[in-house]
C-alpha cells in the first residue's frame, strides 16, 4: 500500500509540474502513454477529423512534445549512412503483413540546406499548437563520423523532451542541445566526441529522461556503454556510471517512486536495471541477460511492466524497492511470461490491464495483476510505435499509417481503425483534447476544432 501510495504522490508530482495538458516527453507526463484527458477523438480519415497537418523541415521519427500551446519535433535533413548487408524486416514471418512495411521516407536528402557545409543536418522545430503555425527551427550540423542506422530510422530517433522552459534535444551522433522555450541556444554538448563514437546495431534509439533537474542520457553501446546524469541548466555531469561493454540498450530511461525512494529504471541486455535517479548507484536487476533490450518499462499501482524485446520475447511485472545491486528476479518478480511480447514497441498499462501490439499487428490484453491473458486479435497493422491510451480508449498506430482504436476492457472492442496517408513509427502524443500524429515527415493534429486542413510553413 506505501509503494502504492508514493506512486500515486510521484505521479501527481509531475503532472503538476508539466500541466495537465501537457505531454513533456516520450510516452507523456508519467512516461507510461496514458492521458488523464477525456473527449480525446475516436475516428478521422485523411478527409476528415483533421485539425490541421503541417510538413516538417525534415524526416525522422521522433515523436513530438508539448509543453503549453508549443509543440516541440525534431528531425534530420540530409541522407545518413545505412548499415551494409540486409535490414530485416519486423513483420518477416508474416508474408501479407511485410507487403505494408517500408524504408524511411527521405525526399528531404536532394535538396538538404547546408548548415557549414554539412550534408546531414538535425532540426528541432516549435508549432503553436492550436493552429499548427511554426513558431522557429534551430538548425545545428551533424558533426563527427555518421552513425550507421537500420533504413527505418534515421539519426532523428530520440524524441525531445521539456520542462515547460527549455527543450532538450538529442540526436544519433551524440550530440545533445538545450533550448528556450523560443528556439535560443543554451547549452550543448557531443557525447561521442567525448565518451567514443556511437556504434549500435541499428542505430541509437533511447530518448532522453528528466527528472527534477537531471537530464539522463542512456548510452548503451557496443565500444562503450554508459549512462550519464547532467544538469539541465548547464549541461555539465553530475554523474557517470560506467557499465560492462557490450552493454547494448535501444530504451528510454524511465523514473519511478519505489517504496525506499524514486528509481530510474533502464531496459538493457543485462536486465532491467534499476539506479539510484541521484549518484547512479545501482540498486538491484531483474530479468536476467537477453539479447536486446527495446522496451521501455511502465509503472502502475506500485508494479513495473516492461518487455525484453526481440521478436515474441518475454515480458513480465515486478515491484520495486530491492537494494544492495543483487538480481531480485526471485524476491521482487510478481508474474512472468516468456513469449509473446513486442519486438519494438513497449507495453501499455491502463485501467488495470496490460495491453501489447506486436510488429506482426497482433494486439494483447493481459490482466496486469495476475498476467492472464485474457483476449489477443490479429489487426493487419505493423506497430512499432507504442500504444497510448486516454478517455477509456487505446491507440494503436500502425506504421501503415492506420491507428486501431481499442475500448479499454477484458473483451475486445474494436471502435474505429482511422487511415492517413503517412509511415507512423513514432509514439502519439495527446493533449488538449487531440491526438497529434508523426508521419515521417508531417506532423497531424486529430480532433478538436478544426482550423485548416493544411498549414503551410511560415
Amino acid at each position: 500500500m506505501r509503494s502504492i501510495a508514493l506512486s500515486m504522490l510521484l505521479s501527481l508530482a509531475l503532472v503538476d509540474v508539466a500541466g495537465a495538458a501537457d505531454w513533456p516527453w516520450w510516452r507523456g507526463p508519467l512516461g507510461n502513454g496514458v492521458s488523464p484527458e477525456s473527449g480525446l477523438p475516436s475516428t478521422w480519415s485523411a478527409q476528415e477529423g483533421i485539425a490541421w497537418t503541417v510538413p516538417l523541415a525534415g524526416a525522422g521519427v521522433s515523436s513530438p512534445v508539448i509543453a503549453g500551446d508549443r509543440i516541440f519535433v525534431t528531425s534530420q535533413v540530409g541522407r545518413g549512412a545505412l548499415k551494409p548487408g540486409q535490414h530485416p524486416l519486423l513483420a518477416r514471418n508474416d508474408s501479407e503483413v511485410a507487403k505494408g512495411e517500408r524504408a524511411m521516407m527521405d525526399s528531404h536528402a536532394a535538396t538538404a540546406p547546408s548548415v557549414d557545409g554539412a550534408a546531414v543536418v538535425f532540426v528541432v522545430e516549435a508549432f503553436d499548437r492550436p493552429t499548427g503555425r511554426r513558431l522557429w527551427q534551430h538548425r545545428m550540423s551533424a558533426e563527427g563520423p555518421l552513425p550507421l542506422v537500420h533504413e527505418k530510422h534515421n539519426l532523428a530517433t530520440p524524441s525531445p523532451v521539456t520542462d515547460g522552459e527549455r527543450v532538450y534535444a538529442w540526436f544519433g551522433t551524440g550530440q545533445v542541445v538545450a533550448l528556450t522555450i523560443d528556439g535560443a541556444r543554451v547549452w550543448q554538448r557531443h557525447l561521442a566526441e567525448e565518451n567514443g563514437p556511437f556504434t549500435l546495431d541499428w542505430g541509437h534509439g533511447s530518448s532522453p529522461a528528466l527528472h527534477g533537474d537531471l537530464l539522463y542520457l542512456l548510452c548503451y553501446h557496443e565500444p562503450a556503454s554508459y549512462l550519464v546524469a547532467v544538469d539541465k541548466r548547464s549541461g555539465m555531469t553530475r554523474w557517470k556510471i560506467d557499465r560492462p561493454v557490450r552493454t547494448r540498450s535501444y530504451a528510454t530511461p524511465v523514473v519511478v517512486a519505489g517504496p525506499a525512494g524514486s528509481e530510474l529504471l533502464v531496459n538493457s541486455t543485462a536486465g532491467l536495471e534499476a539506479y539510484d535517479p541521484a549518484t547512479g548507484k545501482l540498486l538491484w536487476q531483474a530479468g536476467g541477460p537477453h539479447s536486446h533490450g527495446i522496451g521501455s518499462p511502465s509503472f502502475y499501482d506500485g508494479v513495473i511492466y516492461t518487455t525484453r524485446g526481440y521478436r515474441s520475447g518475454p515480458y513480465f511485472a515486478v515491484r520495486p524497492g530491492a537494494r544492495g545491486g543483487i538480481d531480485a528476479s526471485a524476491t521482487h518478480v510478481v508474474w512472468r511470461a516468456d513469449t509473446g511480447a513486442p519486438y519494438v514497441s513497449s507495453v501499455l498499462v491502463y485501467e488495470g490491464l496490460l495491453y501489447l501490439g506486436s510488429d506482426t499487428g497482433v494486439v494483447t490484453c493481459v490482466d496486469a495483476v495476475t498476467g492472464e491473458k485474457l483476449w489477443q486479435e490479429r489487426t493487419g497493422g505493423i506497430f512499432s510505435a507504442s500504444p497510448v491510451a486516454g478517455d477509456g480508449k487505446v491507440y494503436f498506430s500502425s506504421e501503415t499509417g492506420e491507428t486501431f482504436i481499442y475500448a479499454s476492457g477484458r473483451e475486445p472492442r474494436l471502435i474505429a481503425r482511422n487511415a492517413i496517408d503517412g509511415r507512423i513509427v513514432a509514439s502519439p502524443a495527446i493533449a488538449g483534447g487531440r491526438l497529434y500524429l508523426r508521419a515521417d515527415d508531417r506532423l497531424i493534429a486529430i480532433g478538436g476544432s478544426s482550423v485548416t486542413s493544411k498549414v503551410p510553413p511560415s
